[in-house]
Formats: structure tokens, C-alpha cells, sequence
């Protein structure tokens, strides 16, 4: 690797564990606010309207940073996104780092978190996304590392077919528990309204999830993996013709 890209990846090493540090600061407080006793299931305060509006815009604003530090750390298109999606885990991993440190939470890497609300809640236990995150990781190197090499990087249709396959699968997991409730309590129709629905809140108020789907994570994961892995094999191979 390059020693500009090896300097590219340390600024944006910095810039992602300090940005992780004030995603963690903002969400101790708003435990403190709404989970006195300590976060747990079920949800409280979120789902207000104004404060979940907020959420959804801090959110919204926070990816549009870490997509920006990809923009302008890379040059070409495949390692701008590069570039973004190792922001985007090292952001991640940090911010489970700085609860620890500063909350002594999680208890355990299979504890549950709310991991994101954009359109609806998405939980599971912490491990998952720290997979995902690692696997980024790994990910946007290889990418890195290609393009160093001058070989033009290109994804093809099966790749992406594989890695697109295994993300669904993996969002399935997150998204499946409040989308349920949404669907079987026919709050489909309404959905668009759904923070001013008193009924949603009380069912969202009381529910707590029990089971994980890692059977399905870890098949969408690994079929990512392969498309990750087919991708770097064929595109490296370029060197050699």
C-alpha cells in the first residue's frame, strides 16, 4: 500500500473514532434522560414524535459526514466508497468502545442494541453489526490496496449480485422484529403516521425481543464475504495480464 493511502487511512482512522466519541456522547445522554436505570427493551422516549424526528435528521446528518470524508479522501470512485465504508466501522466499533469505557455497557457482545430508526427501528445483539463492521474493514483495504496497484477495479454482475443478496439478509435480521409488529398489527396502511399512533406506541412500549436470527446473518454474511472475496481474486489477477 501507497504511503499516501496509509496516511489518507490514519486521518480518517482520527476522524471516525472521534466522531464515534461524540455519537456516544449523545447517546448517554439521552439515556440518562429516557433510561435512568440503565437502556433496556422495551423502547421508551424514541418514539415521541418530536424526538424521534430529531433522531431520524441526527442520523440522516451523521452518514452524510461519514459519506463526505469518503468523498474527499478518495480520488476514484470505488475507493471513495472505500474510504466511506471504513469510516463508517471504525465509527461503529468506536462507538461500542467509548460505551464501555464510559458506561461499563454493553454487558456482553451478544447484548441487544437499537442500532439504527431510519424508517422504523432496526435491534439485535451488538455482535452483528461489529461483524459487519470488521468485514467493512476488510473490505475497503483490499479496495485501497487495488487500487494502488493502478488495476482498474470493477465489480461484475455476479459479485455484486452476491454481496447485495447477503445485505439483504443481514437488514432481514435488524429490520424483522418492529417490521412484524407492523405488518400483523396492520400499521402498514398508516405507516406514514405512525409516531402519532397511540396504539403503535403502547405495542412498541411493551415489546422486548428474545430471539436473534443468526442462522439467516450468518448466511447473508458469509454470502457477502464470498462476493467480497471473488470480487479481490479477479480483480487482482489483472496484475498478472
Amino acid at each position: 500500500m501507497k504511503k499516501e493511502s496509509i496516511n489518507k487511512i490514519i486521518i480518517v482512522t482520527i476522524f471516525a473514532i472521534v466522531m464515534a466519541f461524540l455519537e456516544s456522547a449523545v447517546v448517554i445522554y439521552l439515556r440518562k434522560l429516557f433510561y435512568p436505570q440503565g437502556f433496556n427493551f422495551p423502547l421508551r422516549g424514541f418514539i415521541e414524535p418530536n424526538i424521534l424526528g430529531i433522531e431520524w435528521i441526527r442520523e440522516s446528518a451523521t452518514i452524510i459526514m461519514l459519506i463526505t470524508i469518503g468523498l474527499l479522501a478518495g480520488k476514484k470512485a470505488y475507493e471513495k466508497f472505500a474510504y466511506f465504508i471504513y469510516a463508517f466501522a471504525i465509527w461503529d466499533i468506536f462507538y461500542y468502545v467509548f460505551l464501555k469505557v464510559l458506561l461499563g455497557w454493553p454487558s456482553s457482545f451478544l447484548t441487544w442494541d437499537l442500532l439504527f430508526l431510519i424508517p422504523w427501528p432496526w435491534i439485535g445483539p451488538i455482535l452483528s453489526p461489529i461483524l459487519c463492521s470488521i468485514l467493512m474493514v476488510i473490505t475497503a483495504i483490499l479496495i485501497i490496496s487495488l487500487e494502488d496497484l493502478n488495476i482498474k477495479v470493477k465489480i461484475n454482475a455476479k459479485e455484486l449480485a452476491l454481496v447485495i443478496l447477503g445485505i439483504i439478509l443481514v437488514l432481514f435480521t435488524w429490520l424483522f422484529d418492529y417490521g412484524k409488529i407492523i405488518i400483523t398489527g396492520n400499521f402498514l396502511k398508516n405507516f406514514l403516521t405512525l409516531t402519532n399512533n397511540e396504539q403503535f406506541s403502547q405495542v412498541i412500549s411493551a415489546y422486548s425481543p428474545t430471539y436473534y436470527n443468526w442462522p439467516v446473518f450468518l448466511i447473508g454474511f458469509i454470502i457477502s464475504s464470498i462476493g467480497i472475496c471473488l470480487f479481490y481474486i479477479r480483480n487482482k489477477k489483472k496484475i498478472k495480464n
